[in-house]
């Protein structure tokens, strides 16, 4: 039996002036679509509902996600940055894939909408460890910068995490060294998510490692 894979996403579309207000993929978006790809077997057997990415920039990764899993499963797309939610559903439209996007602060005003749904989950958040007022500070910066330990943004959307999450649901977190993924671990513990590690990295400076988390069995 062929073993499923995740394609790289036609980007075709995208320009120079893109990226001046986007993240333009780069190593730890290709961490994260390696994580799914390794996941893909089982994601395929659970046969998602909904998937949803939070923050998805270009689109690259829940393009490729799409991509692989088909059209019986639904996509949705959460950014901030009204561009990236444009940039998103185009670059799924080229990929012959359909992603709704919905232009929001995290997961605020969606909430209720997604609770216990989400099949699939994903967060490549903002993660470098930055001054707190650089948080937020504009289209580009919203991407990258994650203010004390890198974990601002993340430390927002945890708590929505357990409520959107189906009960087959499973989380897929990219994380860098210096936001503690212990610390991460263990606050999702005790929110009732088992989490484990399925990839890392070393990318530069930068230990990059992609999580899973899920309402799975925890053990104390």
């Amino acid at each position: 039996m062929t073993t499923p894979t995740i394609p790289t996403p036609n980007m075709s579309h995208l320009t120079a002036a893109d990226f001046e207000s986007i993240y333009e993929p780069a190593e730890d978006s290709f961490l994260m679509l390696d994580a799914l790809e390794s996941e893909l077997p089982l994601l395929i057997a659970q046969k998602p509902g909904l998937c949803v990415e939070v923050g998805p920039g270009s689109g690259v990764i829940i393009t490729g996600l799409a991509t692989a899993l088909g059209p019986q499963c639904g996509y949705m797309a959460v950014d901030i940055n009204t561009r990236a939610c444009v940039v998103t559903r185009d670059t799924a439209a080229l990929n012959s894939c359909v992603v709704e996007t919905i232009c929001s602060d995290l997961l605020e005003g969606t909430c209720d909408r997604l609770a216990g749904k989400v099949d699939v989950l994903i967060f490549n958040p903002p993660y470098v460890v930055t001054p707190p007022e650089e948080v937020g500070a504009g289209d580009l910066q919203h991407t990258w910068a994650g203010g004390l330990k890198g974990r601002e943004v993340l430390d927002r959307l945890m708590p929505a995490v357990p409520q959107v999450l189906s009960p087959q649901g499973r989380f897929y977190l990219l994380v860098e060294q210096e936001n503690d993924p212990d610390d991460i671990e263990r606050k999702f513990k005790a929110a009732g998510l088992a989490g484990t590690k399925l990839i890392e990295r070393k990318t530069g400076p930068e230990k990059l490692s992609v999580w899973v988390f899920s309402k799975g069995q925890v053990l104390c």
